[in-house]
């Protein structure tokens, strides 16, 4: 039975869909393209219609993950002051939804330590990901009018962010983990939202 272009590019995105939030729950190394398929309601033998490997598909995969902080970072830049900007972010990267649902949460912090592992056009491929991410977080934030001064704040907020979540999703015992949060919400806040 032959499918429409259409039927085809559907079946790619759902299949990208799948691997960016199974990425983001389990690791690259953690997920094989047989967890991705039955995610996406497919079978095994039905992916390389649409992939030459499993590094293109993650390389797909975290461009799209990427994206989908498109929405919240839109949220972020309608804030009419740095500080409010600055607090919406802190306040929804650190939540407990974000920290209990890495799936639909930030690639940086649920692939990054994958991807300092691989070589080659996959980790180029995140990288420049990353960096385009970071532009639209320092387009979004204005935590400073100079441009230079407002990449180094974004940097500086984004690398205390990415390792309190780090830390509060690593620890086992739940009360530990929301203390983890609460502190570094405050602390971040007094920085980043005065």
């Amino acid at each position: 039975m032959r499918y429409s272009r259409d039927h085809k590019s559907t079946t790619r995105r759902r299949i990208v869909a799948a691997a960016s939030a199974a990425f983001r729950e389990r690791g690259v190394d953690g997920t094989a393209v047989d967890d991705v398929m039955r995610r996406a309601g497919l079978t095994h033998g039905g992916f390389y219609a649409h992939f030459g490997s499993k590094l293109e598909l993650i390389a797909e995969a975290c461009a799209e993950a990427f994206d989908a902080a498109l929405e919240n970072l839109e949220r972020i830049a309608r804030q009419t002051t740095p500080g409010r900007r600055a607090r919406l972010l802190i306040d929804s990267y650190l939540s407990r939804h974000h920290r209990d649902h890495p799936g639909s949460g930030c690639v940086i912090v649920a692939v990054g330590a994958d991807m300092a592992r691989y070589n080659g056009s996959i980790r180029g491929g995140y990288a420049a990901g990353f960096e385009r991410h970071l532009d639209r977080l320092c387009a979004a934030l204005r935590l400073s009018a100079d441009p230079g001064r407002n990449r180094d704040r974004v940097n500086h907020l984004m690398s205390s962010l990415v390792g309190a979540l780090l830390f509060a999703r690593a620890v086992e015992d739940p009360a530990r983990s929301e203390a983890l949060l609460r502190s570094a919400r405050r602390t971040l806040r007094e920085e980043f939202c005065q």
